[in-house]
């Protein structure tokens, strides 16, 4: 009998792309425990695939040692692995594909070993034009090992290093060169370096644990190893680590605060709670977005609940402004990811009660207030609401902490095309009909500003307006 791994999202939310962590330790200690321990708390950014590639500065500069594989970081990295993976300086990644397809060629790091030693790289985002520069290296001979878009950065960043002095600078030249979101880290014999595009769709800080620094995607995974936020890294900003200098930064390719574009849904969905994403927390900024549905959509109800996890910051928002009490309607089912495997491909609905279930005892006979974060196709919001109705629910009113999805995502996060998406050509009574609700109300745009207090942000998804122009085709996913 043949089974199927079903890579798509079983709770119908967009996905994002990845997580990633960097980390060199002055004083040559071993890395690899603690680059396991912060992918363990990027986990939520990707599931599909992940990966540690690891050097020691103080030998010889071609010696990388990589552990990568399909599944969870508890599934991948066994203590023998980690006992191997012997260096000072190394870099992790946690996989969930936008762009390429989910197999373990596709899994990061990267490691590249050309004539100025090796590179490792892990890469969050998605580039728009990756397939115009990849078929300019095809024509010059280059041979690539995967179909994502990250590889296509490690060959221009080692390709450029042959022309320049040093690896920090050959990044910024292959920032010239590529667009779209990216958050990177780059580890190279002696040094370890981040950087982050222009526009700053993608989070990542800098933190430090006695002579370690370390670079990650978010704030919690500083928390888990025991380090110190030092600060965010800037957007369009390349920050070198050495034991000469520290930390030292090139701002060169930084864009006015006005034209940047960090990705909105980071504060609503794709961070953890406990992160810090720009000096903002995410917790807070969940907690205003209920709080202004309350303001913009009240209803009368007896319980407000969320969908967990990702409803129950702005869920608990909602209460503290409405007065009506927060509560617990779900049971979920921890032990299932993002992805899981599915001996047919059935419909989305049969997923919903494997990850939640409702308590009949909390919600029969009440008026439900129903939070969630977003409503992409609409299957999974209908299921979660008959589900509630099921179990003796009087009412359900669902709120969401988002505007409606009208247009594709292409920096990072899998938004499908328009007609896909449940809010096209659709009014929101349509859709409150067709998810069953009792009443449906979504965040206003022009409240999104105050989820990231003033900060320039992208939103594209909602508007069709992308911080810069989208390709003239959609290829995401040419390459499956």
């Amino acid at each position: 009998m043949s089974i199927q791994i079903n890579h798509t999202r079983m709770d119908d939310k967009c996905g994002e792309e990845c997580g990633v962590i960097g980390i060199y330790d002055l004083e040559g200690n071993d890395v690899a425990s603690s680059l396991y321990y912060g992918l363990f708390s990027l986990q939520h950014r990707g599931q599909e695939s992940c990966g540690i590639a690891v050097s020691d500065t103080r030998g010889p500069k071609r010696q990388v040692r990589c552990v990568k594989d399909m599944g969870l970081v508890h599934e991948v990295f066994t203590p023998e692995d980690l006992e191997g993976l012997k260096g000072d300086i190394g870099v992790g990644h946690v996989r969930y594909s936008t762009t390429g397809s989910s197999v373990r060629e596709n899994a990061q790091p990267l490691v590249l070993n050309y004539v100025k030693g090796t590179l490792g790289l892990a890469h969050n985002g998605n580039l728009i034009n990756a397939h115009k520069l990849r078929e300019e290296l095809e024509y010059t001979g280059a041979i690539f090992q995967t179909t994502i878009d990250s590889e296509v950065i490690a060959y221009h960043i080692a390709r450029e290093r042959l022309n320049c002095k040093a690896v920090e600078e050959a990044v910024s030249l292959a920032m010239k060169k590529i667009q779209g979101a990216y958050s990177l880290i780059v580890m190279s014999p002696r040094k370890l370096i981040g950087a982050r595009d222009p526009y700053g769709f993608r989070p990542l800080c800098i933190g430090k644990r006695d002579q370690a620094y370390i670079l990650a995607s978010e704030t919690c995974a500083l928390d888990t190893i025991g380090a110190e936020f030092v600060r965010d890294v800037l957007p369009g900003e390349i920050v070198t680590i050495t034991p000469e200098h520290g930390i030292k930064s090139d701002t060169s390719m930084c864009l006015p605060r006005e034209q940047e574009g960090r990705c909105i849904f980071e504060y609503i969905y794709f961070a953890r709670p406990d992160s810090n994403f720009d000096g903002i927390n995410v917790h807070e900024s969940r907690i205003k977005a209920g709080r202004f549905l309350a303001m913009d959509s009240p209803v009368e109800a007896d319980l407000v609940v969320g969908v967990p996890e990702s409803g129950n910051d702005a869920a608990l928002g909602f209460s503290m402004e409405s007065k009506i009490p927060y509560g617990k309607a779900f049971v979920k089912n921890s032990y299932v990811g993002r992805t899981f495997i599915k001996p047919k491909q059935k419909a989305r609905e049969s997923s919903v009660q494997v990850k939640l279930n409702a308590m009949p005892g909390v919600v029969k006979g009440k008026r439900i207030v129903m939070i969630d974060d977003s409503i992409v196709r609409g299957t999974t919001c209908g299921r979660i609401v008959s589900m509630l109705k099921e179990a003796g629910a009087r009412e359900v009113h669902v709120r969401i902490s988002s505007p409606p999805f009208l247009y594709p995502c292409y920096f990072g996060t899998d938004v499908p095309e328009s007609e896909q998406l449940i809010a096209h050509n659709r009014s929101i009574e349509e859709i409150c009909r067709s998810i069953g609700a009792d009443s449906l109300a979504y965040l206003k745009r022009e409240r999104l500003g105050g989820l990231c207090q003033g900060l320039s942000y992208c939103e594209g998804c909602f508007t069709g307006t992308y911080p810069l122009a989208p390709p003239t085709e959609d290829i995401r996913g040419e390459y499956e």
